[in-house]
Formats: C-alpha cells, structure tokens, sequence
C-alpha cells in the first residue's frame, strides 16, 4: 500500500456532497468527447454572454480548480489549507491576452500578490506566466537572436521592464518569484531573461525560479550550463521542476515545420529525465533549490527516499513539492501532514476571464494517462471509507 492511498487525511476538508460533485465532474473530463463538447459549448456561451453561465462554471470547473474571484476571496481556501501545513501560489489566471494594457494590468496584478505574499508563510512563492508580460510572437522573435524592428525592440523593452520592476519588488521583499514556462519555442527567450534576474538578485539565495519541463529533449544539458554560468557569477538557482503540458502542441507544430521533436520520444524518457533532475539537484543544494511541481506519485516519493539518503530534514527549506489546487490531494496532505514544505497552485480571477484556464486544465486532464481516473478510485475509496465507519 502507497502512502498516498490515505484518503482520510487527503479529503478530511472536503464534505460528503463536495466529494460527490468532484466525482460527477471528474467523471465527466474522463470522457474526451464530452469534454470537448463542453469546452466549446462554454467558450461559445462565454463569447456570446449567454445568462447563467457565470453561475454554472463558478458551481463546476471553477469551485474544483480556482480559489476564487479575488485574492481577498481566495482567503478562505488559503487560511484553511495552511491550517494542514500546506502552502498556497496564487495564480492569476488570466490566458489568452494579447494587448499592452493587459501585460500591464497583469505586471501590476502580479505586483499586488508580491505585496500580499510579504512576511506570510501561507503563501512561500508568487508566480506569472510568461505571455502574462508579453505577447509570445516577440518572445519567439528575441529567441532567435535576429534583427528586430525598432517596434519589436520597443515592444521587447516593455516586456523586461515589466520583469525588472516585479524581480526587484520581489527582491526588496524578501518574497520567491516563480516564472512559469510555456511554448519550447518562447523558452530561450524566457531562460535568457530570467537567467539574468538571477544573476542580479540571487546573489545571496535564490529569490527568482525558473521552471523546467523535463518532457523537453536537451533539459539536463541546459541545467548543466546553467549551474556553470552561477558558479561563474556566483548567485544562485531556483528551479520548479514539472513534466511538461503541451505535448500535443509541440510535437504537432514540429512535424508541420518540419523541425525535431522538443519532447522526449516515450513516457518513460520524460520520466527518467525527472529523475536525473531530482539527482542534480541532490548534488548541487550548495547552489541549487528546488520546487517538485508533479502529480506523480512515484517521483514525489523518490525525492523524499533521496532526502532520508541525505540526512535532510523533511522541511529543508531549499526543497518544495506542488501539485494544482483541485488535484492530487492525497499526494499534498499526506506530505503537509508529514511536515514536508508543499504548496497548491490556487488559481484566482473573474469567472469568464478564467474560462481557457478552466478548459485547458479539463483537456490536460482528460489527455493525461491515468490522472482522472486515479481521482475517481481515490474519491470513491474515501466515500466508500465514511460510510462504512458511520
């Protein structure tokens, strides 16, 4: 028996009806058809401000997967899993944005979480996505190392600004700033960038993360150049560690442009690649943090049998596990309960604005191997628990 079969302890927050519509809803994602009926059905009904549908989301994918409207209103979700040990990452959920005042809107967003994140242990990191700042076509122009336009160039200083102005509020408050990553064909742009906001404010410990998706071919390579430029300009490195959620795209885009697929060619690859990455973190703590963002069960064990191999304690604080809000949390609980330093995505924002982070989260789930179905065995174990101990 796995320690994370205890779904006393992984559902002790949540009520029988709760429970019941989790099911319902993960029952539902399981089916890929029905879930892409959903999805465009929802996207229609947003698009065309159809009554009602506000309420329906907010009552479904939007309970399960979000903390809230607001930060205010995420409160709740925060205060009550910090009362289990588990620690909370707003993640403003706004996808899909392409306009300046957005990136702007989003950067002062993103300031606001560092403000309220200061000096509160229930809220260890602070997140943005990359497309948050920028529109990912300048991203993918910078990457390439070509000439820009004196558009793009402008455009391009706007979007460094927006990271300078939040890595030194960031630094100035002491509060981790975690940047996510996205398209593998945006990455060099994102790495670049980021690698210089370490090299400026992680002289002392790292402040600024980065995120790596192990699934990507030349990963391990990268980590290895990475560690060798902060030896060399001695600041240090922050990494979330996660597998990876474009597949599809990435592998499509690739064959239609007929350039090498970016992604490891089996599961099994992505998987070995997660744990050379569990290694080189074991071997390089003088320098390197880590945050284990996976709903993997045997990885997050393999991280906590490597620390025990240390002498690490299990609240080390160069070394976080993560998993989504509305996901896993047998694997979170367990590891809160166990003193170890874990966190929950908790997205937050307007219900319709959060709609393609809904849908994208219902199609992950629904393409994920084994994920949902996992859910719903652990779900109807613990129903099935409660009313034979009634």
């Amino acid at each position: 028996m796995s320690i994370f079969d205890n779904t006393q302890i992984a559902f002790a927050d949540k009520s029988d009806s709760q429970l019941k519509k989790a099911y319902w809803m993960f029952k539902a994602i399981e089916q890929p058809l029905v879930t892409n009926i959903g999805i465009t059905s929802l996207n229609f009904a947003v698009k065309n401000n159809i009554p009602f549908v506000n309420t329906i989301v907010k009552k479904t994918l939007f309970e399960q997967f979000c903390g809230g409207e607001t930060r205010e209103e995420s409160m709740k979700v925060v205060k009550q899993m910090f009362k289990r040990h588990v620690g909370s990452i707003f993640d403003y959920a706004i996808e899909g944005k392409a306009e300046e005042k957005s990136f702007d809107q989003t950067c002062e967003e993103i300031k606001q979480n560092i403000k309220f994140a200061e000096g509160n242990p229930a809220i260890p990191f602070v997140v943005f996505k990359p497309t948050g700042f920028g529109r990912i076509n300048i991203y993918e122009a910078v990457g390439k190392k070509g000439d820009l336009s004196t558009a793009q160039k402008e455009e391009w200083a706007r979007v460094v600004k927006r990271y300078e102005e939040v890595c030194k509020m960031a630094f100035d408050r002491n509060v981790l700033l975690m940047i996510d990553a996205e398209d593998s064909w945006m990455q060099d742009a994102t790495d670049n960038l980021v690698n210089e906001m370490m090299a400026k404010y992680n002289k002392e410990k790292a402040i600024i993360w980065n995120t790596l998706q192990m699934y990507r071919t030349g990963r391990l390579e990268y980590l290895a150049k990475d560690l060798e430029l902060a030896k060399q300009k001695n600041y240090y490195l922050g990494y979330k560690f996660v597998r990876g959620a474009y597949m599809e795209k990435e592998r499509e885009r690739a064959a239609a442009l007929n350039y090498p697929d970016p992604i490891q060619p089996t599961k099994e690859a992505s998987d070995n690649n997660y744990d050379a990455a569990i290694d080189f973190v074991m071997e390089n703590l003088d320098r390197v943090s880590a945050f284990f963002g996976t709903h993997n069960e045997e990885s997050t064990k393999l991280v906590m049998d490597k620390m025990e191999l240390n002498g690490l304690p299990n609240d080390h604080p160069q070394i976080y596990f993560g998993q989504l809000y509305g996901m896993s949390d047998n694997i979170t609980y367990v590891l809160g309960t166990e003193n170890y330093n874990v966190c929950k995505y908790l997205p937050y924002g307007p219900v319709k604005d959060v709609v393609p982070y809904l849908t994208r989260r219902a199609q992950e789930n629904t393409s994920v191997a084994g994920q949902t179905g996992r859910e719903l065995i652990l779900i109807q174990k613990e129903l099935d628990r409660r009313k034979w101990s009634d």
